[in-house]
Formats: structure tokens, C-alpha cells, sequence
């Protein structure tokens, strides 16, 4: 049963006609702006070769003040909520507004949608429980294959709770669960090691997690793709034709091309895909969202974090580029409406266009058939790392899980196989696109310009002809 949310800042802490009198303060002769509060709470709890490795508690709450005047922010922010330390940023704030003059945006419609359910996660098991399962989990792996030699298990919990006071005098507040399981495996045969791992998550409680049903196929999976490893043979090199798994593969999707139709870097000229709205920059049949309204995942937001709602925004639809996404100051810089993917890691940071969830729709084609038109090539199903250049969306993925594909037959896992390529190009070398859409499990964190947030991937198969595979066998 849902808790209703105590973090009531305007109740316990400040004066809420107080607090939104120096807000107007702060953003007189502004565009925009907002006071962003917040109350965070986490348990991260680790168990690594047969005992506890971490059990951490953080908890933290304080304030950011924005005030945006055109391309400036005046942002300030404090672990101390109180109007003495409002007053110090209203201070702050004023100095990107200087003698001002502007008129503010239009407030972020109101909604009564809620993507999850606002109860707080580490609530749902105690200590003792949550160490008897990871204790579990561990002698089940273990006890599942005579070569495995080390287990790694973690359980990660968290609330957020924020309220976001507009100029206009409306609060907006939202309560954000999230939950996350790891687990990781090396196997040891012949003297070669290797490791697989397994993740879920969500915006949702514990229970799941730590149902056996739940944390036995966790095990299972993660022994799978280390027990895969260990046949790999050396992955080819050189220009061959790819397929990729449904799901996680989606990774790709989202650094090699989300991140290049973020709002901020196509207002800044900077990104690969600026420019290019309306225009075919994709094989036909390839649409993409970022939907960040999709209940319980990971990457949902039931508003951003300037009070916007959360939305399911088309990218691009058959092959055209439709729509950036866009949070609140980019959006008026480019005369266009936000789309709800304004983001901030914390309090103390500024928001900016961020993904939510991202993936591509389902097409048409039988995913076996996909892989049958591989004639020389690989079928990668599970990714490690990766970089990516935004300015012109050249990137570098590592596989975790790959095959050698020939004539349409899926052979041997392939070991130390890289993708390298581009996300404009990719998108145009994409041959066919599979009906077997997939979400990821819930494990997706994204990095941009030193802020972390959650974020979710999907897709469904897909045939890329073209793409440069860096191995150390000949291809």
C-alpha cells in the first residue's frame, strides 16, 4: 500500500508564501526559473565471495534556486533549507538576470497521472532479510555449477522526493521509488576465467527483487552468459553485417543517437543530427521514442524536474527526424514546446535535456529470419561499455555477449568483440527491423556532463549491414 510522501518543506521548513515571495525575487525580469527541493534516501547492501563486502545508508535533502534569463542560468543551492539560505541564493540567482526585462514562460501544464507508487522500498524487507538473501543467492550460484569461484550479489534501494515550487505559486511534488538487483558470476575451467552478470529494477518495491522465483533466474542467467564466455574463441575483425538482440542492445540506440537529438546540443550546432528535422535520417520502418511514461520502468517520470509531465515523445517515425527532446530553456530558445526531459541528477545541479526511456518500435520482420540473412557477420545480445562523441556520433561498444554468425547459422560465442561506427550511418545501414520489441531489465544509468540519472533501452532485433567489428581474429 502506498505511503503518502512526509517530506513537507513548506509545512516543517520554510514558509511556502515566504519561499515563493523570494522565488519572484529571484526571478524578476527572468525567463524562467523554479526552487527545486529535495529529500533523497538510499541502501546499497554487497555481498562478494561469501561474506558482506558493504552495507551503506545515505540520506541528504536540500535546494537548488534557478533563475534563467536567455541562455544564462543563476543557480544556486544549499543542504540547509531555510529562508536565510534562500535569501543567500536569491542573491546568486540574480547576477544571470542583471537589470532583467524578460517575461516568463508559460508554467508546465498540471497532471494527475502517477507512473509509481510513492512507498519507500527499503521498507519492504529488514536488514537481516535482505543479507539472508544475498547470503542465498550466493550459495545457489555457487551451488549451480561445480566451476564457478566467485559470486557477487547486490540489492540497492531508494526514495526521492521532490518539490518543485514554480513562479506562478504552484507546487509540484513527486515521490520516486527505485530498486535494483545484481548479480555476477565467474566461472574457472582449464585455467581461464570468466564472469556474467545479471540485473533488474524498477521504479517499484524490494518484494519482487527478493522473491526466489525472482533472484534464482538472476543466477541462473548470469552463470549462463559466463558459462558462454567460456567457449568463446576471438572475435573477428573488419566490415561485416550485425545483428543485434532485442532489449539491452537498445544501449546503443541511446548513446550513438539519443544523446544526439537532446535538445541543448541541436540548439548549440553541435550535435550530428542539428538541423536535419524533417529529413530522412534513418531506413524506413525505423521509429523511435523517448517515453517517460511507462509505469513502474526505470527511466519514467511521472514530471521532470522542472514540473513538467512526464511524456511519450516520437523522435523519429519511418525514418524521419520528427522531434528533439527538450526541457524547459532550450525549448523557448528554439521556439518549440518542452517535452518533459528536463533532468537533474540532485538538487545541486542544474536540469537539462536528458533521455527518459528510449527504444525503437517493433517492425515487421520474424527475428529468426533476421539472423538467417547474416551471411557473414556476428549476433550480439548483450553489451559492456561504450563511447561516444556527440558532435558526430562516432562510437565504441564492447559485446559481453556475441556470436560468430555464417551463412545464416549461428556459431561460436565470440570473446573481445567492439561495434564501431556512427549513429547516423548506422541508422541508414539499418536492413531489417524485427517484431520482437524488448525493454531492458531495469539497470540503465546515463552520464552527461557529470550528472547521473536513471534511464531505460529497448528494441527489438535488428540487421545492420556494414558495421566495423574491432577483434583480434581475422574476419
Amino acid at each position: 500500500m502506498a505511503e503518502t510522501s512526509s517530506f513537507r518543506p513548506f509545512e516543517t521548513l520554510l514558509d511556502e508564501a515566504r519561499a515563493l515571495s523570494l522565488l519572484r525575487e529571484a526571478v524578476a525580469g527572468a525567463d524562467d526559473g523554479e526552487l527545486f527541493l529535495e529529500r533523497k534516501r538510499s541502501e546499497v547492501l554487497s555481498f562478494d565471495d561469501g561474506r558482506v563486502r558493504n552495507a551503506s545508508y545515505n540520506a541528504s535533502e536540500g535546494f537548488g534556486l534557478r533563475a534563467v534569463r536567455g541562455e544564462t542560468a543563476g543557480y544556486a543551492h544549499s543542504t540547509e533549507i531555510s529562508e536565510s539560505a534562500l535569501r543567500r541564493a536569491v542573491e546568486t540567482a540574480r547576477l544571470a538576470v542583471g537589470d532583467g526585462g524578460g517575461t516568463l514562460a508559460e508554467a508546465p501544464r498540471a497532471t494527475n497521472l502517477r507512473l509509481y507508487g510513492d512507498a519507500d522500498p527499503m521498507a519492504d524487507a529488514g536488514f537481516p532479510v535482505k543479507i539472508d538473501t544475498l547470503r542465498e543467492i550466493d550459495a545457489f550460484a555457487r551451488a549451480l555449477d561445480s566451476r564457478v569461484v566467485q559470486v557477487s550479489a547486490s540489492l540497492g534501494a531508494s526514495i526521492q522526493e521532490v518539490v518543485i515550487l514554480r513562479p506562478e505559486g504552484h507546487a509540484v511534488s513527486d515521490t520516486r521509488p527505485m530498486t535494483r538487483l545484481n548479480v555476477s558470476v565467474i566461472v574457472e575451467e582449464n585455467g581461464r576465467r570468466e564472469s556474467g552478470s545479471s540485473g533488474s529494477g524498477g521504479r517499484y518495491g524490494l518484494t519482487a527483487l527478493i522473491d526466489p522465483a525472482h533472484w534464482q533466474g538472476a543466477a541462473r542467467e548470469a552463470l549462463r552468459i559466463a558459462l558462454v564466455n567460456l567457449e568463446a574463441v576471438p572475435a573477428p575483425a573488419g566490415v561485416m553485417d550485425v545483428a543485434l538482440g532485442p532489449g539491452w542492445p537498445g544501449i546503443l540506440l541511446h548513446e550513438a543517437i539519443g544523446h544526439g537529438l537532446e535538445g541543448d546540443f541541436n540548439r548549440k550546432k553541435s550535435s550530428a543530427f542539428a538541423g536535419l528535422l524533417g529529413q530522412q535520417i534513418a531506413s524506413k520502418g525505423v521509429t523511435v521514442l523517448d517515453d517517460g511514461t511507462i509505469p513502474d520502468r526505470r527511466g519514467s517520470i511521472t514530471v521532470d524536474d522542472e514540473g513538467t509531465p512526464g511524456a511519450k515523445n516520437v523522435l523519429i517515425e519511418d525514418g524521419v527526424l520528427v522531434g528533439y527532446m527538450q526541457d524547459r530553456q532550450n525549448a523557448r530558445l528554439m521556439g518549440v514546446a518542452p517535452t518533459g526531459n528536463g533532468r537533474r541528477e540532485s538538487f545541486a545541479h542544474t536540469p537539462m535535456p536528458r533521455m527518459t526511456n528510449t527504444y525503437m518500435l517493433a517492425g515487421e520482420a520474424n527475428p529468426e529470419d533476421i539472423v538467417a540473412d547474416v551471411k557473414d557477420g556476428i549476433y550480439a545480445v548483450g553489451f559492456g561499455g561504450g563511447q561516444v562523441d556527440i558532435t558526430n556520433g562516432k562510437f565504441v561498444f564492447s559485446c559481453t555477449e556475441a556470436y560468430r554468425v555464417k551463412d545464416g547459422k549461428v556459431g561460436a560465442p565470440v570473446k573481445g568483440a567492439t561495434l564501431i561506427g556512427d549513429g547516423a550511418t548506422a541508422l541508414r545501414k539499418i536492413r531489417a527491423v524485427g517484431n520482437d520489441l524488448k525493454l531492458d531489465p531495469g539497470v540503465g544509468n546515463c552520464g552527461k556532463a557529470g550528472q547521473w540519472v536513471p534511464v531505460g533501452v529497448g528494441q527489438p532485433t535488428l540487421l545492420i549491414g556494414g558495421l566495423t567489428v574491432g577483434g583480434s581474429a581475422a574476419g
